[in-house]
């Protein structure tokens, strides 16, 4: 940043000022204890009303009469800190800054400080939740009482996070593992939880080494909640499906045989992954390109299997892209195998690119939904136009599936960023008139468990030349 009291631009409060924000369970005030042109120190003070929490209360708050009255929550940090922080830094969350949007993109040095944060599990726990996610991490356990260190530590620790990341980022984490740290929600879980889970945890939470555990504590463990959020990270994020078998934390205890069934059971980005390999073979396609290739999952299956030889992907976003070539492990690989892989690079499908072209067949892996409506006669153009690989995949969301997702608010998309999802009906209607126009049959396949009421989660077509 030119000055650090540009932070005031991306959290949207001006530093001379002091703001309070009325919330249900209190008043939260923003200030500015230090703005210089080297360091500026935002503070969020959450003043709790322990008469207004009560009226407020969710169900995991003690049931006796005193514990609703006196607590630590006027205090600590917790998942009221968290809400308060969605509701007076909502457009900073968002990454949106009009006035400076190149600083909303920039990654900045941070440091966060959160003087007593409940942390079950200990200053480890706060350490395995937030290094991988690129911070330094400072937990220093809050004794008991200073004058008798014989009593020992308290449940709570200082937390000092240190790092460069984008502040949007930064915020996001913190949203949700303040309430995954304390272990507790102090407020009724809405239908939509499961939205705020995977709206703030784009970008992390799907390759988090421990996003199984995260997932659980934030849903308190509803298991109907887990598994739709698990399987909506797999699918929308594109995270390894390995990652959706739950990731036991040592303090928690284990889940049931049928929570744990449930979430294996969950896999629909490897029903997908299936389908189009299986799809590819059927056609006799050798010679891939995954265009929106993502992390570079598909890239990875198909460069395990010796019928393929020859494999490329594309997507528009770098960082993306630097997640394929860790997955696709070059350096770790046989000569024989990196020798099928042709190229992996960054291109945009609304525009014509030579390197599209030369392929037996073209993938589009839950793409086309990420596309505007307007942009997407371009990327029919350049595919099934221009690049006219004997064999094209498309999948895409089913949007009627959608009503089988628990915690999905009704008329809710499946993932931020999708610009649209198609019924059934709608798919085909746009499918048999792209086919028509370019000279393709399509046929269609159901992937996933097919419901005989709203069809199954994921449908794909098989475009052929």
């Amino acid at each position: 940043m030119d000055q650090a009291t540009d932070l005031g631009y991306l959290l949207h409060k001006h530093p001379d000022r002091v703001q309070r924000f009325e919330q249900s369970f209190g008043t939260a005030h923003v200030f500015y204890p230090d703005a210089g042109e080297r360091r500026c120190t935002a503070a969020l003070l959450l003043d709790v009303d322990p008469v207004k929490l009560v009226r407020t209360r969710g169900r995991g708050t003690p049931d006796f009469s005193l514990g609703q009255y006196v607590n630590d929550r006027p205090y600590a940090a917790s998942s009221l800190l968290a809400s308060a922080m969605a509701n007076v830094f909502r457009t900073a969350m968002r990454g949106r800054c009009n006035l400076r949007p190149e600083l909303a993109e920039s990654a900045i040095p941070l440091e966060i400080v959160l003087p007593a944060l409940p942390c079950r599990g200990g200053p480890g726990q706060a350490e395995r939740f937030f290094a991988p996610l690129g911070w330094d991490v400072s937990a220093v356990p809050v004794p008991l009482d200073p004058e008798f260190a014989e009593w020992g530590d308290s449940r709570y620790v200082t937390l000092t996070l240190t790092g460069t990341l984008r502040l949007a980022d930064a915020l996001n984490q913190l949203y949700v593992l303040l309430p995954v740290l304390d272990d507790a929600k102090h407020y009724w879980l809405a239908p939509d939880e499961v939205d705020k889970l995977i709206r703030a945890g784009e970008g992390w939470l799907a390759a988090h080494p421990d996003r199984g555990a995260i997932t659980r504590r934030y849903l308190a463990n509803r298991r109907g909640l887990v598994r739709t959020a698990l399987g909506r990270l797999a699918d929308a994020e594109d995270a390894p499906e390995e990652e959706l078998d739950p990731v036991q934390v040592e303090e928690e205890p284990a889940p049931s045989e049928d929570s744990e069934q449930a979430e294996k059971a969950v896999s629909l980005a490897e029903h997908r992954l299936q389908a189009v390999v299986h799809a590819l073979r059927d056609e006799n396609a050798r010679r891939v390109i995954d265009l929106g290739c993502g992390s570079g999952k598909l890239l990875a299956r198909l460069l395990k299997d010796d019928f393929f030889s020859e494999i490329s992907g594309t997507d528009v976003s770098h960082r993306a892209l630097s997640h394929a070539w860790r997955r696709l492990r070059w350096d770790d690989r046989p000569r024989r195998e990196n020798d099928r892989v042709r190229d992996v690079f960054q291109g945009a499908l609304t525009y014509a690119d030579e390197r599209f072209g030369g392929y037996e067949a073209a993938v589009l892996m839950e793409v086309i939904e990420h596309i505007d409506p307007p942009r997407l006669g371009a990327v029919e153009r350049v595919v099934f136009g221009h690049a006219a690989p004997r064999v094209v995949i498309v999948t895409t969301p089913n949007a009627e599936h959608n009503v089988r997702y628990e915690g999905l608010a009704p008329g809710a998309m499946r993932h931020s960023d999708h610009r649209f999802e198609w019924t059934r009906a709608e798919f085909r209607a746009w499918a048999d008139r792209v086919a028509a126009a370019h000279g393709y049959r399509v046929r269609h396949v159901p992937v996933g468990d097919d419901d005989p009421e709203v069809g199954a989660p994921t449908q794909m077509g098989v475009f052929t030349r």
